[in-house]
């Protein structure tokens, strides 16, 4: 198994990341000129921050090397010196060929966490929860306007607004500083023990295949069963394809002793659309009486379930952020907890690495499995994982998919992949497991919570504002500037490394104290603060 070894001292101007790779990245704007230390290599043309250029000539088909994979093959003769671009490299691995085996992990140091516990909401099927949410959920779009309904009036009588403050701004702003005040919080919670309630929107449940209801009550079922919730409200029309009794089996799948109060209202049935939002109402505030019975505890970390997910990538992503989250998963899973890592089109081209790393023969055909259909389902519509850079990536250094797969799996850390899920299928394992997704963030992160992580760890170079509705994410920034930029929707800056201020392994210990802190509750991650609370099923075959 290929291990990334840091040949440069962070501080330095550039950073050669693995001892075969042909490329350098640049850790500032270098000009045309600038003479490289290792090799005397001499830009040929100015260099921008977080991009890379070649350390040899590189001939045409030939491969272009970083991290120690093939990430990339020069469409045209390129300099030693010069820039690699999309107008000389396109996408290219070598396949994943390899065998399982993965014995020989060695752990970090974990013993200052030993014995330590973070604050969770104890459930009756012996999970832990990191927050504590009653959750309002249409199994189909028909529904939305009257989920929408009963989130204006619950947030108007329990004065739960995320956007208070931005509506009393809108009221100045049209009728001037004497306009009606909009109501503050309450001082004292009517429910002290609940994080609130949480509404679910989506566009499926009806009109698509089976397998798209199917697999919308698999995902319902999931964040139901979850441990953050302690139970929901359902509303049905009562003739889409996602029915009442899918739902049923779904979440039977997942909670057999049915531990969780779900009730269900069907529209066609109740008849009136007033009784239905009377109905849903009193269920709404029953259910926050139910779960304001239940207080956090001390619970060992060993049930921290840590999803981990990367949005609005830049060239730093793979050298700071990313290996950072995996410094923090292999402690996770050292401590006896879980790690959840996918996005499987940034996988792409480093397949062979995970492949050695499962378990088993068993789970590595599985990921082999469904990477292949993954694949095959994309071309069926015209694309390839080779289109999931984005212009924003692209202009900040990630250049192939490749590129951006090998920086993207370092957020799965090192150790053993003990498990590999389909979308919806819940976390049955502790130590790192595979969930297949699309690499979209929002997609991502709904599918990391529905499978049951109770944290998730999103890292950004450019910066993306978005959330859960039911799992803290907390916010890692790959580099420095950003923090400045848009500091209100990051929490931790792993830009230090990059910066030489800080080794991964002390940065990694502090990250994973922040992830206590937030699971107990005493740390509020910007994502939950900012009211970001982004639900997006996945339409299998469209999105990468």
């Amino acid at each position: 198994m290929t291990r990334t070894i840091i040949t440069d001292r962070p501080q330095q101007v550039t950073l050669r990341i693995h001892p075969d790779d042909n490329v350098r990245v640049a850790l500032r704007d270098l000009p045309e000129g600038y003479e490289v230390d290792e090799g005397g290599v001499r830009l040929v043309e100015p260099i921008a921050r977080k991009h890379k250029f070649a350390l040899v000539p590189l001939a045409v088909g030939e491969q272009v090397v970083m991290y120690g994979v093939t990430v990339g093959r020069a469409t045209r003769a390129i300099a030693a010196g010069e820039a690699i671009r999309v107008d000389n490299v396109e996408h290219a691995t070598l396949g994943a060929g390899a065998e399982s085996g993965a014995s020989s992990w060695q752990g970090p140091d974990v013993s200052r966490f030993e014995g330590l516990t973070f604050d969770g909401y104890h459930r009756a099927d012996g999970r832990v929860g990191t927050a504590n949410f009653w959750i309002v959920v249409p199994l189909v779009f028909c529904e939305n306007r009257n989920i929408e309904v009963l989130r204006q009036c619950v947030a108007e009588v329990l004065d739960d607004d995320p956007y208070r403050d931005y509506k009393r701004m809108a009221r100045e702003m049209l009728y001037g500083e004497q306009a009606a005040p909009v109501p503050s919080a309450p001082t004292a919670p009517l429910f002290p023990n609940v994080d609130g309630v949480r509404f679910l929107t989506h566009t499926l449940g009806c009109g698509g295949t089976r397998e798209d209801a199917e697999a919308l009550c698999g995902l319902l079922a999931g964040y139901i069963c979850h441990p953050n919730v302690a139970g929901a409200t359902v509303l049905s029309l009562g003739c889409q394809n996602a029915q009442i009794e899918l739902l049923k089996a779904a979440m039977a799948q997942r909670d057999p002793n049915g531990s969780r109060p779900v009730q269900f209202f069907e529209q066609q049935r109740i008849g009136d659309e007033r009784t239905l939002i009377t109905q849903a109402l009193a269920s709404i505030f029953a259910g926050l009486a139910e779960a304001n019975r239940v207080e956090r505890a001390p619970a060992p970390l060993s049930e921290l379930t840590i999803g981990v997910e990367c949005g609005g990538s830049d060239g730093f992503s793979g050298l700071s952020a990313n290996p950072l989250v995996g410094a923090v998963s292999d402690r996770v899973v050292a401590l006896g907890g879980s790690a959840v890592l996918a996005e499987f089109p940034e996988l792409c081209g480093v397949e062979h690495e995970l492949i050695a790393r499962c378990a088993s023969a068993a789970v590595a055909e599985r990921f082999s499995a469904l990477m292949a259909a993954y694949q095959a389902h994309a071309a069926k519509v015209g694309a390839d994982f080779s289109m999931n850079p984005s212009p924003g990536n692209i202009r900040d250094g990630l250049i192939t998919d490749a590129m951006k797969s090998a920086g993207a799996a370092k957020k799965g850390g090192g150790s053993p992949v003990v498990d590999v899920l389909d979308y919806t299928e819940p976390v049955r394992k502790k130590g790192l497991t595979l969930l297949c997704t699309p690499g979209n963030d929002a997609e991502c992160t709904t599918a990391l919570v529905g499978s049951g992580a109770n944290l998730v760890l999103f890292t950004t170079g450019l910066g993306t504002p978005m959330g859960n509705p039911i799992a803290p994410v907390l916010k890692i920034a790959s580099n420095s500037e950003l923090v400045k930029r848009m500091g209100d929707v990051i929490d931790f800056d792993a830009g230090r490394i990059i910066g030489g201020e800080a080794g991964i392994d002390e940065t990694a210990d502090a990250l994973l104290m922040l992830c206590v802190e937030t699971a107990s509750g005493r740390h509020l991650a910007r994502a939950v603060s900012l009211g970001q609370q982004d639900f997006i099923p996945w339409k299998r075959g469209v999105s990468l």
